[in-house]
């Protein structure tokens, strides 16, 4: 269940109390007439089931609540009521299903955000997985792809080909071009650190390294992977399963094959920079391809559900 509490200017209160009553799915509605300040006017609130959620959501815009009053949203944990289960019962489709388009906006734009932060995750990760490819630890490769804030300008770029956001697209692909520029960038002036300390060498780089050679040996199986990635990244941010974001984060190889590539680059090894990046390229292309189609299907089949279930 969802919860929306919304500010309404008291000439549109009763049309928002109308839409709601009309809505299937929705219950617990309150009316506190006078009761906002800023902006002034009626709150109203009301729960209702995820998967009618987002239809109420645009009905509500449609009656621009969102620029002349105010719309809030938050997901209900827990809720004992026998009217809610009901609400959810008669509402169509099933909530683990449903997607609410705004909210993905709204979550991607941020997390796609180009902030001081966002390059701080991203630089460290990078130096992270630079120390794994060095001395062959698989730990740190893992563990670097666990710190890494990429797949969210990459859900943002997915998300904006779906719902035609331009201004999202430019600023997700800002932010992944800068974060990994910026990354990689650093990471070479910390690998020449490294080596200038003796803890970095060009032989350990060149070595055999059977724990994390893949880093610059694109094949087929690391498109699929990214792709296999990308379908279940995108379905953990529209279920709300935050928790799949980690296996996600840590089945692609997009920061690690960043790290090799600038450990290579400050080397002067060509081969490993360019197979680094390559294989870079290769799992961001398919963790976009398959969010993008991933959203594309749950619209259609979300859509086509729905109508498959209205009454004639």
């Amino acid at each position: 269940m969802l919860h929306l509490r919304l500010i309404t200017p008291p000439d549109r209160t009763d049309d928002v109390v109308r839409l709601i009553g009309n809505t299937v799915g929705t219950t617990h509605l309150v009316v506190l007439p006078g009761a906002a300040r800023n902006p002034a006017g009626d709150v109203v609130m009301c729960d209702v089931a995820r998967e009618a959620g987002d239809g109420l959501l645009s009905a509500l815009q449609e009656l621009g609540l969102d620029s002349n009053g105010s719309i809030a949203v938050e997901n209900i944990d827990l809720s004992l009521s026998r009217r809610a289960d009901k609400a959810e019962a008669e509402a169509p489709g099933e909530g683990a299903d449903a997607v609410l388009w705004e909210h993905l906006t709204d979550a991607t734009h941020e997390e796609s955000t180009l902030s001081v932060t966002y390059l701080a995750f991203i630089t460290l990760a990078t130096m992270i997985a630079a120390c794994g490819v060095v001395l062959d630890n698989a730990v740190l490769i893992v563990g670097a792809m666990a710190v890494g804030p990429e797949f969210g300008p990459l859900a943002g770029i997915s998300t904006s080909i779906v719902q035609r956001a331009p201004r999202l697209a430019l600023r997700s692909l800002i932010a992944l071009l800068v974060g990994f520029a910026v990354a990689m960038a650093a990471t070479v002036g910390f690998s020449l650190f490294m080596d200038a300390i003796d803890l970095f060498s060009k032989a350990q780089l060149e070595a055999d390294r059977p724990q994390t050679a893949f880093v610059y040996a694109p094949d087929w199986f690391s498109f699929i992977v990214a792709v296999l990635a990308g379908a279940a990244g995108t379905l953990s941010l529209t279920s709300a399963k935050s928790g799949a974001l980690v296996g996600v984060a840590i089945s692609v190889t997009t920061v690690p094959a960043a790290a090799n590539a600038a450990v290579a680059l400050s080397y002067g090894d060509m081969n490993q920079t360019w197979g680094s990046t390559t294989q870079l390229l290769l799992n961001l292309l398919g963790i976009i391809l398959a969010g993008t189609l991933t959203l594309l299907a749950q619209k259609y089949f979300w859509t086509r559900g729905r109508r498959t279930r209205q009454p004639a």
